[in-house]
């Protein structure tokens, strides 16, 4: 539990306003810890990956700050019917991650880039399948009228950060994949409602986590 009341982990965030849910956020995203936080991806790919955008969308939800997600449309692509972050390829004409999330999240799920307050982005993570990911994260309004693409999206759907941050709720095993990637270590999420988080996306989540957290314990508070 945090000693402090300006600073605190997930596990307390659900007693936080919009405003100071964001000032947390953007603390912890301007934090950088090279022992906890850095992306063990020692794989390279001979072709420069693709480049994409994400939004990590904070929302409140039945009195809890939560995080939106997608189930991908089946599609027969690499991502075909995965649960991910709204977002995609970025494009020539895309200024930015940031702008391209946007782009891609009015596209994927309706949401205005009006609608959306970014308050910062974690570090870029490179994919099994050669995306270089840019993740940026953002806070928007709940209840929302979404409306999801059928061709791209199958569900939208949120999960708690408290339940995201419970160590009883996830694990990490060994994936071994063809050359270049070798054995990675993945985290796996139990399901949520049926939705099961694992892969990419969910070590996005956990970066995230980890930034919180150590933005929190760095101040002095209890980084549980």
């Amino acid at each position: 539990m945090a000693s402090h009341e300006n600073e605190r982990t997930p596990s307390s965030f659900d007693n936080l306003s919009r405003s100071d849910l964001i000032q947390h956020l953007r603390k912890a995203l301007q934090t950088s810890s090279p022992k906890e936080l850095k992306i063990q991806r020692r794989f390279h790919f001979v072709t420069p990956p693709i480049q994409a955008a994400i939004l990590v969308p904070f929302l409140y939800v039945n009195g809890q700050w939560n995080l939106l997600f997608i189930r991908r449309s089946t599609t027969g692509d690499a991502h075909s019917g995965q649960v991910a972050f709204p977002g995609g390829r970025m494009e020539i004409g895309d200024p930015s991650p940031e702008v391209a999330s946007l782009r891609e999240t009015q596209e994927e799920i309706g949401v205005s880039p009006l609608d959306v307050e970014i308050v910062g982005k974690l570090p870029p993570l490179l994919t099994v399948t050669n995306f270089e990911i840019h993740p940026i994260v953002g806070v928007i309004p709940y209840p929302y009228p979404f409306q999801p693409s059928p061709s791209e999206v199958q569900k939208i759907f949120t999960i708690p950060i408290s339940w995201l941050a419970d160590r009883s709720n996830f694990k990490t095993e060994e994936r071994h994949l063809p050359p270049p990637v070798g054995i990675i270590l993945t985290i796996y999420y139990d399901p949520y409602n049926n939705e099961v988080l694992w892969g990419a996306s969910a070590q996005i989540v956990h970066t995230l986590l980890a930034l919180i957290k150590y933005s929190a314990s760095s101040n002095g508070d209890e980084a549980g």
